[in-house]
């Protein structure tokens, strides 16, 4: 594939940044290792994520203040256009929570929990980069430099059940170990982004999470998001590739900012970030008219979907606005079944109209 001059660039940083996340990784200095491996495994998953956007022409740049998109603009953006499926999308989310607090303020990440992570995350990287930019990373880097453990991750179950109890232990009375205890919860909490979109870690959750502990509340009840996870490993050795996805049919509970319930303890934030489109927005991005675009709306159920359309109140006005997730829908069922067909049975031109299958949002 040849690689327009701006996409190559980015890939050359992605793969140098990755190369830095290694060499951090397997080093025997302990001193800002952890903080060093998370930047660079961030850094080089954002300019992958551009270069593959750029790669397939989709603007990357912010028109008004002409700076590019930030890391999960262009996760959602890769989303739409390279392919890239929640299982990457989670993985890429929880490295970039776990380095914002690294990056901001203290973690502390278990080394067979930042092994799990910084291996998937090699992972996710290889794939998109075969995928989008017809390149694979053993082209550039050898295998022997890729993430070696001599303590390799575990059950996930068992991984977060290990580190629930081990906090409990460290907030005994007597053992005055709390900087530890909320570091180890902050990076609990940072892989809740595997299941959420739009989510921060704050003091006033990690709090929350501490007074569960103390009272007695168990792992399940606390993170009920990371039940909803499980990690699968497939080959060996160097080459071991590790995937942090989904159980099949687990549940997965949406909190909001003011429950007051310990559970789950992330909470999504700035809803006018994620609800940003406008009516005449969405039909604009997608292509369309907006009759054609609200006959495609009402074929997919975007209003009537949480996860899609939210209805912002102000006084007796009612405002509805869309997230990213109305974008993707709508352009899959356009894709599916093409607008001619949507704007007939929208007008009522067929007799018996067939609606367009459920589909799933997280």
């Amino acid at each position: 594939m040849k690689l327009l001059r701006d996409a190559r660039t980015l890939k050359l940083k992605a793969i140098a940044s990755l190369r830095t996340a290694m060499t951090g990784f397997n080093s025997f200095g302990e001193d800002g290792r952890v903080t060093t491996v998370l930047l660079h495994l961030q850094h080089a998953s954002e300019m992958l994520l551009k270069a593959a956007l750029v790669q397939k022409r989709v603007q990357v740049f912010d028109r008004e203040k002409q700076v590019s998109f930030g890391f999960e603009k262009c996760i959602n953006l890769g989303k739409m256009h390279c392919g890239v499926t929640e299982d990457e999308a989670g993985i890429l989310k929880a490295v970039d929570a776990m380095r914002d607090a690294a990056q901001h303020w203290f973690v502390y990440v278990a080394e067979d929990i930042l092994y799990l992570h910084t291996r998937a995350l090699v992972t996710a990287f290889d794939t998109i980069l075969k995928r989008s930019l017809d390149d694979d990373l053993s082209s550039h880097l050898p295998t022997r430099v890729l993430p070696v453990s001599t303590m390799p991750a575990g059950d996930f179950d068992y991984l977060i059940d290990r580190e629930y109890r081990l906090v409990a232990d460290l907030l005994a009375p007597g053992r005055r170990a709390q900087d530890e205890a909320r570091g180890r919860i902050r990076a609990m909490l940072a892989m809740e982004s595997h299941v959420a979109d739009h989510v921060e870690v704050s003091e006033r959750d990690i709090e929350r999470v501490v007074k569960a502990i103390k009272g007695g509340k168990a792992v399940a009840d606390v993170f009920p998001r990371l039940m909803a996870l499980k990690a699968t490993a497939t080959g060996a050795g160097p080459t071991v590739k590790i995937k942090i996805e989904k159980k099949v049919g687990a549940p997965v509970r949406i909190i909001a900012s003011d429950d007051p319930e310990e559970a789950g303890a992330v909470r999504e934030i700035d809803l006018r970030k994620r609800f940003h489109m406008s009516a005449k927005d969405l039909a604009a991005k997608s292509g369309l008219t907006p009759p054609k675009a609200n006959a495609v709306r009402q074929w997919c159920g975007i209003d009537r979907d949480a996860q899609c359309c939210h209805v912002f109140q102000h006084g007796s006005m009612k405002f509805p606005c869309y997230s990213d997730h109305a974008l993707t829908k709508m352009r899959q069922a356009i894709g599916d079944h093409g607008i001619d067909a949507i704007w007939a049975a929208h007008k009522g031109r067929v007799a018996e109209p067939v609606r367009a299958p459920a589909i799933e949002t997280t």
